[in-house]
């Protein structure tokens, strides 16, 4: 019985060697990439300088970019929500909010360009569509980050949903800064920063006509400290009903005039004198709700340390 177990015993050591690489361990097999996920995303490309049509252009990875101008539209049939930009890292997403209409969708930068102008962005046929714009429609450019889920959308090539259409309030800010060529930036959320200028003295007066702001129920916004923007200028809030129902917004102080000229040209307001300062404000207003609308324009305009004064 011996001579079987040894023929049995060569015939696993056989199976057992066939199983092993030539160095003498098991293969294992290979995981495969993933073509889904955040990793789809990566590497992430910026490039090198290029000119189109005498502009140059130096691609950059800019996370607050925010800019508006004017569309093409890639002839090329393409259904995929696509689109091309002269310098924002590739692939990058961005939502796009058309200036007609107020409308905004995600779209997915794939590649450099336009290459046959310098318009701010170039949207393929299916991102056209989607937003429901014509070639060199006004736009708003804005990069984000969103959701996985959204990315993989844009990534199969289907649509990603529709953003909330942007106030009408501040599509007629945003047409305000568009250039006739070219791009701008969105100044309407991102102000000009003024000169630097000494700061102004806590106990200065706010206004001439005795204004102190009224206590209405206004957007949640806190003033960012700065010598243009100075907390400390608030006064008391009071309560009161002026008796001749007077209200006006009051974008900010500056002790510089060339200052308050820039922002009040921003904002189509005026320049009232208190000692040493320049007040920047709008109106005035007859009553609550149109102060309130007033407002509502100048913090879009970018001034979040805005706030509405009463007159006595």
């Amino acid at each position: 019985m011996r001579l079987p177990d040894r023929k049995f015993l060569a015939l696993g050591l056989i199976a057992l060697l066939a199983s092993c690489g030539g160095n003498g361990r098991v293969e294992q097999a290979s995981t495969p990439v993933p073509t889904t996920g955040p990793a789809a995303d990566y590497p992430i490309v910026v490039g090198e300088p290029y000119s189109v049509m005498g502009v140059n252009y130096a691609p950059v990875d800019t996370l607050n970019y925010d800019e508006v101008g004017y569309l093409g539209i890639e002839p090329e049939a393409d259904p995929a929500i696509t689109g091309a930009h002269h310098t924002l890292p590739l692939p990058s997403y961005v939502e796009v909010t058309s200036l007609d209409s107020g409308r905004t969708i995600l779209i997915r930068l794939t590649r450099r360009g336009p290459m046959d102008s310098n318009s701010l962005i170039a949207l393929s046929s299916g991102a056209a569509k989607q937003l429901g714009v014509s070639d060199t429609t006004a736009v708003r450019v804005r990069r984000v980050n969103p959701p996985e889920v959204e990315r993989a959308m844009l990534r199969r090539g289907e649509a990603a949903p529709e953003r909330m259409e942007t106030p009408q309030s501040l599509v007629t800010v945003l047409r305000r800064k568009l250039p006739e060529t070219g791009t701008a930036p969105a100044v309407a959320l991102t102000p000009p920063k003024p000169q630097q200028e000494a700061p102004v003295a806590s106990d200065a007066p706010v206004s001439t006509a005795s204004a102190a702001p009224e206590s209405l129920a206004l957007p949640s916004v806190d003033a960012a400290p700065g010598p243009d923007n100075n907390p400390r200028e608030t006064p008391a809030a009071h309560t009161a009903t002026p008796p001749d129902g007077r209200f006006v917004v009051q974008a900010g102080a500056f002790s510089v005039e060339g200052n308050a000229k820039t922002v009040a040209a921003q904002i189509d307001g005026r320049i009232d004198r208190s000692g040493k300062l320049y007040l920047v404000r709008t109106g005035p207003y007859a009553d609550k709700a149109a102060a309130k609308a007033a407002l509502a324009k100048v913090i879009a305009a970018g001034y979040s340390g805005a706030r509405i004064y009463s007159l006595q």
